[in-house]
């Protein structure tokens, strides 16, 4: 049988290789420690493992690997619980282990389920490839001594995972809406970042379930899986879009950037009210409490440039940028610490956007004059 390669399967191919590479990003070792980055990073995992087979299935290359042959279907499971705690971790900074390993339980326990399968010899992999595939071309001789599928969600793998996508996408549909109905905020035009990133999060898996169950209606069998593969691969290429275009890369600022001060056109009153808006921001919004907070991304909800911006927090208010945002995470620190004396120390120190307690250790003492434990002591 000739490899079938079209534009549908470069399309998906380049798909992959973008989610594989996104998630290394995601999942690396500084950003994981950031709950939503970590949950993304395994969103794209499974989603790369999901169109990988799909891709290997439509193109033919699935005979050089009929190993292979359904290893995504536990990968499909993971997809809706990495969105669902994905979006609960944007809304309340933090996901507790016991939620995140109860959410993770199913897509664990399908894969011991399907063992049975995994360990079947090739011919029977490759009929069940034909089966779906090219269901009009013979199937090869083999018999077994059990059936390998003996459960109803093994059984019926797409209807159970378009089940968990739908009631997913639902459980992550309640945290946007929640978070908006918090902030007062109208769906439609969002101001805080966190808020933005919701708003397309949703839309996108919107998209893409809505794809997968209209693909599934108009086939029965997998031979319109390549289609929806291509809208996950689309989904793909909006979610790097998105990363791109909000990194601070291409707004930062310049060696020279601290000379030009000296001729800025920022006035008085432009200062002023800058420094209104900031303190307005930061104690209503605590964009700070995000490990990520960046400077570019104060100055996007300030609809000013890195650079003005840079300097009215340097002259208005006599610090760096750094300087400033450790401030404010020092005295919403030592608030939990007072309102909180059951929570470690370490939960705290994430609560306020600290990656690592040595880090906000340092930032206390020298803030507060005291280390974490002696404030609360106190």
């Amino acid at each position: 049988m000739p490899y079938k390669i079209d534009l549908f399967a470069v399309f998906i191919l380049l798909g992959i290789v973008q989610a594989i590479f996104l998630s290394f990003f995601f999942l690396s070792k500084e950003n994981r420690r950031n709950q939503p980055n970590l949950f993304q990073g395994l969103m794209l995992l499974s989603m790369a493992a999901c169109i990988l087979e799909i891709f290997l299935m439509y193109t033919g290359y699935i005979m050089d690997c009929l190993f292979l042959v359904d290893f995504s279907e536990p990968f499909a499971f993971a997809i809706g619980p990495s969105f669902y705690l994905m979006m609960k971790s944007l809304v309340q900074g933090s996901v507790s282990r016991k939620i995140v390993w109860l959410n993770y339980t199913f897509p664990i326990l399908y894969f011991l389920l399907i063992i049975p399968f995994y360990i079947l010899p090739d011919d029977f992999k490759y009929n069940a490839w034909i089966y779906s595939y090219h269901p009009n071309l013979p199937l090869r001789e083999v018999s077994i001594d059990y059936d390998p599928r003996w459960l109803w969600v093994t059984n019926h793998h797409t209807e159970a995972s378009l089940i968990s996508l739908l009631v997913y996408f639902i459980l992550g549909m309640t945290e946007v809406v929640k978070a908006f109905r918090y902030k007062g905020e109208l769906l439609l035009r969002p101001s805080h970042p966190v808020l933005r990133k919701l708003r397309a999060s949703a839309l996108q898996m919107m998209v893409a379930t809505g794809a997968v169950f209209i693909v599934k209606f108009f086939n029965i069998d997998d031979t319109g899986d390549h289609v929806f593969a291509a809208f996950i691969s689309l989904m793909i290429y909006m979610i790097s879009f998105r990363v791109i275009s909000h990194s601070g890369f291409f707004r930062h600022t310049t060696l020279t950037e601290p000379q030009k001060y000296k001729t800025s056109s920022v006035t008085a009153n432009v200062q002023k009210e800058l420094l209104v808006k900031l303190d307005s921001i930061m104690l209503n919004q605590k964009p700070y409490l995000q490990s990520g907070f960046s400077l570019p991304e104060l100055a996007q909800q300030l609809n000013t440039t890195v650079h003005i911006l840079s300097q009215v927090i340097n002259d208005g208010l006599g610090k760096s940028f750094f300087e400033m945002v450790a401030t404010y995470r020092i005295e919403e620190a030592k608030r939990l610490l007072k309102e909180q004396p059951h929570v470690k120390v370490e939960e705290i120190a994430e609560q306020v956007g600290y990656n690592s307690k040595s880090s906000f250790n340092t930032a206390f003492k020298k803030i507060a004059g005291k280390t974490p434990s002696e404030y609360r002591a106190a």
